[in-house]
């Protein structure tokens, strides 16, 4: 007998349909026969098959089995579909009613009691069943919040092989779909951050740099001596940035879904994401990739913060890998059979030590590096990588005075965030017309030369810091797209002296004498 059920294949961040086709039939060969590019976990499903249609009161019949997911041209990987086989296979073998088995849209990892393990990308699974107008989604108990979010779609979460035949045959009326109201959830979560930069003492102007860089989206590099609160403060950005919006927070839960990096019984991230990989992570793990491609951690930090901390320290290769994602806003991973694409869009926020010591230019400790050394630790960090950052950062030690004073409160982020969203909005409205440009950072130099004019005098304001300070060419576009998220921020229409000025400072690298 044919009996068919339909499971879901996750390419990139996006899902397709695949069909799982039984043939049951003949008792002389009793063999089992899988087709479809299976991959080794695929593969091995069987004996994890077998061993819960057993433990769950059923039988494997002693037959020929002809297994075949289709479309047969793309690879299938992963266990998820071991509860989507069985099914089928108790279809074809006649063991429950398949009147309604092709009315839902299966996945899930068996364990060999019949009891299900969670899965990855429940969520673009959801969705795809949705799109495919299937009555319902049936995947494990821990995925059901994750798929869930999908409105017009019934999500059966489930926690055994005999459930899900329960719900096929509409056996167990106690068994109902998982109902969650998807914007209470993301609302009520939405700004509560166990961090503020209340807690940061002093470092008046690390906040300001910090803030422009959330209000414009600009990438930055903080540069400070061991201790002085680079670290702390690069934690505490997310907490300034504008809240995530429906949609974003969608895009960003389909990767943690995909990546398997979720949790159970979650829903929707409503937080933008903060990301902080150690200096040894390999090029794969950043971008994103492997033999089953994955994202990385830019995919994870997408409509967040990337930080790396200990720049210098990272392999040169990694950081090279960065370029071209900072400036595509996503990465496309290529093997032999197919091509994926995962978002990145992020803001890169780095950090690091003037010097391999530390303490060059401190104002107290002598730095005890010998001749040389700092102008080849900072050639660690490459020309056009540093190209693509926005704000360099000097950060100096807190002194004693501003640790220990309790009486100088310290300005919330919920406040630092009100102005940032101020000025998100006006950005808004300048690139309402074009649809990949949503803030300062990601403009073109042409749309520099439109948007950023300056007056006569701010023109030779910069004409004379870019001779005195010596500033290289690269930083004349970058100062530009500062200086107008500076007038954003004070709700300027136009660029005046002073935000020309604030701008800049923050280009110490980019200074031929900071080394001297």
């Amino acid at each position: 007998m044919f009996s068919k059920t339909f499971a879901s294949a996750v390419q990139g961040v996006d899902a397709l349909t695949v069909t799982v086709e039984v043939n049951a039939g003949g008792t002389v060969n009793p063999k089992y026969y899988l087709g479809g590019l299976p991959d080794n976990a695929v593969k091995e499903g069987q004996r994890r098959i077998e061993a819960a249609i057993a433990n769950s009161g059923y039988r494997m019949k002693r037959m020929k089995l002809v297994v075949n997911l289709a479309p047969a041209d793309i690879r299938k990987e992963g266990s998820a579909y071991d509860l989507p086989i069985a099914l089928a296979i108790l279809g074809s073998s006649e063991q429950i009613d398949t009147a309604h088995l092709d009315q839902y849209m299966v996945m899930g990892e068996l364990a060999l009691d019949g009891q299900l393990r969670p899965i990855r990308g429940a969520l673009p699974i959801a969705i795809q069943a949705r799109k495919e107008k299937f009555k319902g989604l049936i995947v494990p108990k821990q995925n059901a919040q994750e798929a869930a979010i999908v409105n017009d779609l019934d999500v059966y979460g489930v926690e055994s092989l005999s459930q899900a035949v329960q719900i096929i045959n509409g056996s167990n009326p106690d068994l109902k779909p998982v109902k969650i109201d998807t914007r209470d959830i993301f609302f009520s979560e939405q700004n509560k951050y166990p961090i503020d930069f209340e807690d940061v003492k002093g470092q008046e102007n690390i906040k300001r740099a910090l803030e422009l860089a959330a209000a414009g989206g600009h990438n930055a590099i903080l540069i400070g001596p061991p201790g002085a609160g680079k670290t702390m403060m690069a934690r505490r950005l997310p907490t300034i940035l504008p809240p995530l919006s429906l949609q974003e927070a969608l895009e960003t839960t389909k990767i943690y879904s995909v990546a398997g990096v979720l949790g159970d019984h979650a829903s929707l991230v409503s937080h933008r994401p903060y990301r902080s990989p150690h200096h040894t992570i390999s090029d794969v793990a950043l971008v994103g990739g492997g033999s089953n491609p994955l994202p990385g951690e830019i995919s994870l930090a997408h409509n967040g913060v990337l930080f790396l901390d200990e720049l210098p320290e990272f392999k040169r290769s990694v950081l090279e890998v960065l370029r071209q994602p900072m400036e595509e806003r996503k990465v496309t991973i290529s093997r032999a059979r197919l091509s994926v694409d995962y978002p990145a869009s992020f803001m890169l926020v780095a950090s690091m030590n003037p010097c391999p010591c530390g303490y060059y230019n401190h104002p107290e400790k002598e730095c005890v590096c010998a001749p040389g050394v700092v102008k080849r630790y900072l050639n660690k960090i490459s020309g056009p990588l540093l190209d693509r950052i926005d704000l360099h950062v000097e950060v100096t030690p807190v002194s004693f005075d501003e640790l220990s004073s309790i009486e100088r409160p310290q300005e919330k982020s919920a406040d630092i965030a009100q102005r940032v969203i101020k000025a998100r909005k006006i950005q808004l409205d300048r690139f309402k017309k074009t649809n990949t440009i949503f803030c300062n950072a990601q403009m073109s130099s042409r749309m520099v030369r439109d948007i950023c004019t300056i007056s006569k005098a701010g023109n030779t304001l910069l004409q004379t810091a870019m001779k005195k300070l010596q500033l290289s060419a690269r930083a004349y576009d970058r100062i530009l797209k500062v200086a107008r998220t500076a007038a954003d921020l004070h709700n300027s229409s136009e660029i005046l002296i002073e935000h020309l000025a604030e701008a800049i400072q923050y280009r110490s690298l980019d200074r031929e004498d900071w080394i001297g």
